[in-house]
């Protein structure tokens, strides 16, 4: 991961109270998994932040790394 993955994903915390302790960008009640789900329905990273304001690019950034960091750092186990 890049130093400036990294920089990016401090922006990424989990408060306890604010949306069940759910990832959830710093300073805000919008989830990585509210982001991500905009992204992966098509909606892009200008139409987010247009809807948004208080979210920058770097935020969604910061999502994308997340969700790629928790991919590859998560086990998931086959059905038999």
């Amino acid at each position: 991961m890049t130093e400036e993955s990294l920089l990016l994903l401090k922006r990424i915390v989990a408060t306890p109270g604010v949306l069940g302790g759910k990832p959830s960008i710093d300073g805000t009640r919008v989830g990585v998994s509210h982001i991500l789900e905009a992204l992966a329905a098509g909606d892009t990273a200008e139409e987010i932040v247009d809807s948004l304001p208080w979210l920058t690019h770097d935020d969604i950034r910061a999502a994308l790394i997340y969700g790629a960091y928790q991919a590859e750092n998560t086990r998931i186990q086959a059905a038999e």
